[in-house]
């Protein structure tokens, strides 16, 4: 079964006042794509992903597809993505939300997260240093069991915005993290800077990302479950 299948075994994230929402039709989670191996919250403002979720699970699965550097526009996106364009000289690398090396087992995911819609601009320090490390350290917990990844941009402190279609430079990213079977969750907060502490020094509890995004991202789970595993941080029993 393939990981865009798999999606849909795990309701997508909701924004927190959904429920009662008194706007929904405007509401900034609204516009959802969905693709054949990963499903994104698009921010018409912002022009990039509220969020990008997908499944991971590596164990017996071979790298068959090369990374093809091909960005392009996402056409499912009806109010329009960014353009690769908008990143020339702008001083910020287009950085994966989804990474490339997560879809390396076919040639259709790699392509798929090239798209625009799973870009958003980080510093080159930043997307070649801590956030890679964060990416493969992800990877790696994906090599042992099935896993949930939420991942994208943190509207907080933002640093202005590049190219012709205005896309904003966001301050901080995170990264979700969820294991059914070992039952736990991880989460990461972190500023898109040039960073020199550890991973762990940014692992935070899912609530607190939760708190700051306006997003549940485990909507299905009973209540016990979710307060549980959302309130707990344990960097150490990831590894």
């Amino acid at each position: 079964m393939s990981p865009g299948l798999r999606i849909k075994k795990l309701e997508q994230p909701l924004c927190m006042k959904q429920r009662g929402c008194l706007n929904i039709r405007n509401c900034f989670l609204r516009v959802r794509v969905r693709h054949t191996y990963y499903t994104l919250s698009f921010n018409s403002r912002h022009k990039q992903a509220n969020w990008v979720y997908y499944t991971l699970e590596l164990e017996g699965k071979e790298r068959v597809a090369e990374r093809t550097d091909r960005f392009r526009e996402d056409k499912k996106v009806s109010s329009g993505s960014a353009k690769p364009s908008d990143y020339i000289k702008s001083g910020y690398d287009r950085g994966h939300l989804c990474p490339a090396a997560d879809m390396a087992h076919s040639a259709e995911a790699m392509e798929e997260t090239f798209l625009m819609s799973n870009i958003s601009p980080q510093l080159p320090v930043f997307n070649r240093g801590i956030w890679k490390s964060l990416e493969k350290q992800v990877r790696d917990w994906g090599e042992k069991e099935r896993i949930y990844i939420v991942t994208g941009p943190v509207f907080k402190d933002n640093k202005g915005k590049i190219g012709r279609t205005g896309v904003t430079v966001p301050g901080f990213f995170y990264k979700v993290v969820y294991a059914p079977g070992a039952r736990q969750m991880i989460a990461f907060v972190l500023p898109n800077t040039q960073e020199k502490r550890q991973l762990r020094d940014y692992a935070v509890t899912v609530d607190s990302v939760e708190r700051l995004t306006n997003i549940d991202f485990f909507p299905q789970l009973s209540d016990t479950l979710e307060n549980r595993l959302e309130a707990a941080v344990n960097y150490d029993s990831w590894r």
